[in-house]
């Protein structure tokens, strides 16, 4: 089951506060974070594989990016 991360309209940290805070549950599955700009994109991305999950990929959507984030 997939978990969405609306990180929409936040500035740098929070979209990265956001994803580590809703990596360190337990539930399984991916993460889908949605986030409207190149360094928000940048950020989460390197944030989660810190933590070990891999940036399974990454789209253009709208005038934002929609990134999808698997663990291992």
């Amino acid at each position: 089951m997939s978990r969405i991360v609306d990180a929409r309209g936040l500035s740098c940290p929070q979209p990265v506060m956001a994803i580590l805070k809703e990596i360190k549950k337990p539930e399984t599955g991916e993460i889908i974070v949605l986030v409207d700009t190149d360094t928000s994109r940048e950020n989460v991305s390197r944030a989660a594989q810190s933590q070990g999950w891999q940036v399974k990929k990454i789209d253009s959507e709208g005038t934002g990016f929609r990134i999808t984030l698997g663990k291992g």
